[in-house]
């Protein structure tokens, strides 16, 4: 009786032995000890994670939500799923603030953030950017009856609107002679504010503040003036992210292969006067 005891108990042990070392093997990917990301911030998102991509849906026509159907769009928003598709990404869009992109990307709570950013070498310094895919620019837009307005050089002494923590702001505040800049956390209070007679002008990217005027502000604003400081957008990641490899050589695809010019052309009017960093 002790004998078959003893048999019993052994069979138990290398049962238990068994089904450890299967859960070991479960646990580990074949090919490697660690998943993709390797669990370090900024590395890129394992192999079916879905990628949460953050985006500021009140840049129209960049990214913005279509009121009757409640689906966001725009020419990021199209772009984006070109690349998820070319690269089969599986991903969802976070609306959020502006200003929050970046220290959502420092904490790692997205893993892209698509909104019109403009590369500078402060932002560089914080997270990373893919190729270029737009090259814009600022301009100067005032109520449609304004005569005296005429450029960036006629600001002195009036009150700008800009949308806080961009570049666009940035330069409003350096416009030698403005009275005040009142920043607005979106673009769309700014123009509002204009066309109140809140603020005499309004400094945007160019591109923003174009379709504003043929949309929504027709009859109410016009631009006025050149083309100001030329900028570049980008596709932000944090820092570290190998997705940034993997989003240049789709872009680089998507620019040869003809669908950048159709989207461009698609929210623009027209196709593009060059391809972007050429």
């Amino acid at each position: 009786m002790k004998k078959r005891l003893d048999w019993s108990k052994a069979a138990v042990f290398v049962l238990l032995a068994v089904l450890l070392a299967a859960c070991g093997a479960a646990s580990t990917p074949a090919g490697g000890t660690s998943d993709e990301s390797g669990g370090q911030p900024g590395a890129a998102a394992p192999e079916g994670k879905k990628l949460v991509v953050g985006t500021d849906t009140s840049f129209v026509p960049f990214e913005f939500r279509n009121e009757q159907t409640g689906k966001y769009e725009g020419f990021d928003i199209d772009l984006w799923a070109a690349i998820a598709k070319e690269l089969k990404l599986e991903y969802e869009l976070k609306p959020m603030d502006f200003n929050g992109l970046i220290p959502a990307l420092q904490s790692g709570s997205i893993d892209a953030a698509l909104a019109g950013m403009t590369i500078k070498e402060e932002r560089k310094q914080q997270v990373d950017f893919a190729l270029p895919y737009y090259d814009a620019g600022l301009l100067v837009l005032v109520r449609s009856g304004e005569t005296e307005i005429k450029g960036v050089g006629d600001l002195k002494g009036k009150v700008v609107a800009s949308k806080s923590g961009t570049t666009s702001y940035d330069y409003a505040k350096a416009i030698e002679g403005v009275k005040e800049v009142k920043p607005f956390p979106n673009i769309d209070g700014a123009y509002m504010e204009l066309i109140n007679k809140g603020v005499d002008a309004v400094v945007f990217d160019s591109p923003n503040i174009l379709y504003f005027a043929k949309v929504k502000g027709a009859g109410k604003v016009k631009p006025v003036g050149e083309l100001l400081e030329g900028q570049q957008y980008g596709i932000a990641f944090p820092k570290g992210s190998a997705l940034v490899k993997r989003v240049d050589e789709a872009l680089q695809t998507l620019f040869k292969n003809g669908t950048y010019e159709t989207l461009y052309e698609k929210w623009f009017g027209q196709k593009p006067a060059k391809m972007p960093g050429s």
